[in-house]
């Protein structure tokens, strides 16, 4: 079973944010709560833990600006 790794909401107003680094390659194996990610808000720079255990499958380009909840990968 898949897991959906979504760009999460860090502030009350936030509505996007930039996808700045990888902190993994594609087809990494991450363990549950591994930083993964990081993103840039207005405010901050944060790490981004994996939701679940098991092989990464990058969707989203590093760089980019997505919306809050837009999926960036998969665990399988």
């Amino acid at each position: 079973m898949s897991t959906e790794v979504l760009f999460p909401k860090i502030g009350f107003s936030m509505s996007e944010g930039t996808l700045s680094e990888w902190l993994v390659t594609d087809g990494t194996v991450v363990r549950e709560d591994q930083p993964i990610y990081s993103l840039e808000s207005e405010k901050s720079v944060q790490e981004v833990e994996a939701p679940a255990s098991g092989t990464l499958k990058i969707i989203a380009q590093a760089g980019e600006i997505y919306p809050v909840g837009a999926v960036v990968a998969q665990i399988d």
